[in-house]
C-alpha cells in the first residue's frame, strides 16, 4: 500500500467532517463527491452561493446527492460565528458590524467552521491565493498550543526502503517560512515530528540540517549559528523527540557518515524527518529529490495549526484535491 492509499484507508477509518470552502469552483465540486463517494469522510460541505454549486454539478452531471451545500450568507451559524470573529480581532480595531460582513467570506467562514467544530478539516486553494488561504488559518484557527510558527512539509516517498519510514520521509519547511528564526526552526522541528507520527505513523527521528556538521563550518555564520540554537531550542521544548543537529545531509542520513562526524548521535541510522535552514534549501531539496531520485512528493501539508487545514495549488487536479482532503482528515485524527 503506496503512501496515498494509506491516507485514504486512514481517512475512511477516521470518519471525519471536512469543508471546502471553494464550492463554486467546478473541480472542487467534483472531488466533493468523489470524496464522498470513496468513503473518506463522514461529512463534506461545500460552501457558496447554493443555486450555482447545483446548476455547475448538474450541468456536469456531478452527484452532489450526499454533499452538504451551504450559503454562509444564509446560514443559521452566521451570527454565532459573526460573535466569536469580532471576539478574536476586535484588539485589531474590528467593530461587530464589520465582523458580520467579513465572516461571510468563503474562507473566514469555512475557517471558523473548524475552529467551532462544526467540521474537523478545511481544504482551500483551488482558488485562492496561498496568502489568503494562512491568513484565515492564522487569524481563525490560530497555531497549535506552545506553537507560535505555522509551516509547511511534504511527505517524500522514495519507493526504497533504505531511506526513512519504509523509504518515506518528511521534508520540512519547504513552502511557508523563507528564513525562520533559531524559535522557529524549533516550532518547525516539533510541528514536522508530530507530521511524521501523524502521517506515516512512526516515531520521529529529527535531523536539523545546515551545511555544517556539530560546528565544522566555524562559529561565525549567522546561518550555522541560528541552526545551532534552533537545535537547543527544540531539545529543550520538545524533549521527548528524538533530535539531532546541526548535520550535513550526509551526516544526517548516512550511518557511517554520521558516526564519522557525529560520534554518539541518537538519530544514527534512524532519521525519517529533515528539518532545511530555510526556504531555498527545502524547496530545492524536494525537488531534486522528487526529479533525480523519483520520489513521489505530497504537499506542501501546511502544519502547526491548532486544527486541520491545507492549502491547494491553483493548477490543481481533481484527484490533488482528493489526496489533499485524505490526507487533511487523518490530521485531524481518530476520534
Amino acid at each position: 500500500m503506496n503512501f496515498v492509499e494509506e491516507m485514504k484507508a486512514k481517512a475512511s477509518e477516521f470518519q471525519n467532517s471536512l469543508v471546502l470552502p471553494e464550492g463554486n469552483e467546478e473541480r472542487t465540486i467534483q472531488a466533493a463527491s468523489q470524496i464522498m463517494a470513496e468513503k473518506l469522510a463522514k461529512s463534506v460541505t461545500l460552501l457558496g452561493n447554493v443555486d450555482e454549486i447545483k446548476k455547475i454539478a448538474n450541468e456536469k452531471g456531478i452527484d452532489l446527492s450526499n454533499v452538504e451545500v451551504l450559503d454562509p450568507a444564509s446560514s443559521p451559524w452566521c451570527e454565532e460565528f459573526a460573535n466569536e470573529y469580532y471576539e478574536l480581532r476586535k484588539k485589531k480595531g474590528m467593530t461587530p458590524e464589520q465582523a458580520a460582513i467579513d465572516i461571510k467570506d468563503v474562507l473566514r467562514f469555512g475557517a471558523m467552521m473548524v475552529r467551532m467544530g462544526k467540521a474537523d478539516a478545511i481544504v482551500a486553494g483551488a482558488l485562492s491565493a496561498t496568502a489568503d488561504v494562512l491568513r484565515a488559518g492564522l487569524t481563525i484557527i490560530g497555531t497549535a498550543p506552545g506553537m507560535k510558527t505555522a509551516s509547511s512539509c511534504f511527505v517524500m516517498d522514495t519507493h526504497n526502503p533504505k531511506w526513512g519510514a519504509d523509504g518515506v520521509l518528511i521534508f520540512s519547511d519547504c513552502a511557508v517560512i523563507p528564513t525562520p528564526s533559531s524559535e522557529q526552526l524549533a516550532d518547525i522541528a516539533g510541528a514536522a515530528a508530530n507530521s511524521c507520527k501523524v502521517m506515516l505513523g512512526a516515531e520521529p527521528v529529527v535531523a536539523m540540517m545546515s551545511y555544517s556538521t556539530k560546528g565544522s563550518g566555524g562559529n561565525k555564520d549567522e546561518n550555522i549559528l541560528r541552526v545551532q540554537e534552533g537545535v537547543r531550542l527544540a531539545k529543550e521544548k520538545f524533549p521527548e523527540i528524538c533530535l539531532d543537529g546541526e548535520l550535513q545531509a550526509d551526516a544526517a542520513l548516512v550511518p557511517s557518515v554520521t558516526e564519522k562526524k557525529a560520534p554518539g548521535s541518537p538519530i544514527t541510522g534512524k532519521v525519517n524527518t529533515l528539518i532545511f535552514p530555510d526556504l531555498g534549501a527545502g524547496n530545492i531539496g524536494y525537488k531534486l529529490v522528487q526529479r533525480l531520485a523519483g520520489a513521489d512528493a505530497f504537499g506542501p501539508i501546511l502544519q502547526g495549526f491548532a486544527k486541520p487545514i491545507s492549502d491547494l495549488s491553483r493548477g490543481c487536479s481533481v484527484e490533488d484535491i482528493v489526496t489533499t482532503s485524505a490526507i487533511t482528515l487523518v490530521q485531524a485524527g481518530k476520534k
